[in-house]
């Protein structure tokens, strides 16, 4: 089996020695890969190690702390399939794509349910056997929507939660139940043209080039830390509606994108923004 250690602390000279003389001398563990960083402006390393072998984690991972500095953050997994939930509302694409990815092993995830506030995408949902959970916010205020969702959510202990077209903006009592594991897909290419409609926003202002972003939710609303992003070539004959359906294949490929460097343990969270390894 393969494990992959994730590091970041405050930079000092000798860490990467320290961290693969400790695998390889102590343990004879067998380093796959190995990628560091150095976050010129704050003096902050960051280090990502795939090795595989056999070994004691807790013996490993206090190891580790004593040659690494004292406020050293250490993330030890094994390279494993993450439970996430995905949350929709009523556009299929991005929703489709994941579940395709899914039902051929593309997507290094068990989708465990979709969750939604409409009933619209229940029968596409059923026809790859994923429980859904229709969770209507009419009728009721946004506190006891939320309540009952995390409830939902809640049932199922995903590790990420992912935001397929989930066209309402969460409170931040609902995001701070999953501090950086809530994944979502932006249809702009961020920061330009945040909120509704971009679309019709990037028409207006005649853009060049359209894109799509996914993003760790925050408080803030479309701040959160970049994971992907990509742009398309628009020109000045592009309606916003074709502008829209040429976005939604970037909105595809960027969620999906996201998703296999957060699953696969290639992103780090530093302030607001992230380190990836690719």
């Amino acid at each position: 089996m393969t494990h992959t250690l994730l590091i970041n602390c405050p930079d000092r000279s000798g860490l990467v020695y320290e961290v693969t003389q400790l695998l390889y001398n102590k343990y004879a563990l067998n380093i796959i890969s190995n990628g560091e960083f150095v976050e010129r402006n704050f003096n902050h390393f960051f280090m990502r190690t795939e090795f595989s072998g056999k070994f004691d984690r807790e013996q490993l991972l206090k190891d580790l702390h004593q040659v690494l500095p004292e406020d050293v953050e250490i993330k030890l997994t094994d390279q494993r399939k993450k439970d996430i939930v995905i949350l929709v509302t009523k556009e299929h694409h991005c929703l489709s794509d994941l579940l395709i990815r899914f039902a051929f092993d593309e997507l290094n995830a068990n989708v465990l349910a979709v969750i939604s506030n409409y009933n619209v995408l229940e029968e596409l949902t059923s026809k790859f056997n994923v429980p859904f959970h229709h969770i209507s916010h009419e009728g009721i205020s946004r506190e006891a929507h939320e309540e009952k969702m995390l409830a939902t959510i809640k049932s199922y202990q995903p590790e990420f939660v992912v935001l397929a077209k989930y066209m309402r903006i969460l409170s931040k009592e609902f995001v701070s139940h999953y501090s950086n594991r809530i994944i979502n897909i932006h249809h702009s290419f961020l920061p330009a043209f945040v909120g509704a409609n971009p679309y019709a926003q990037a028409y207006e202002r005649g853009v060049k080039i359209i894109g799509a972003t996914a993003h760790f939710v925050n408080e803030q609303l479309d701040e959160g830390p970049i994971i992907a992003q990509n742009v398309i070539p628009v020109a000045h004959t592009h309606s916003a509606r074709e502008m829209a359906q040429a976005g939604r294949d970037v909105e595809k490929i960027v969620l999906a994108k996201s998703l296999k460097l957060v699953l696969n343990e290639q992103v780090f969270v530093y302030r607001n923004k992230t380190i990836i390894f690719e």
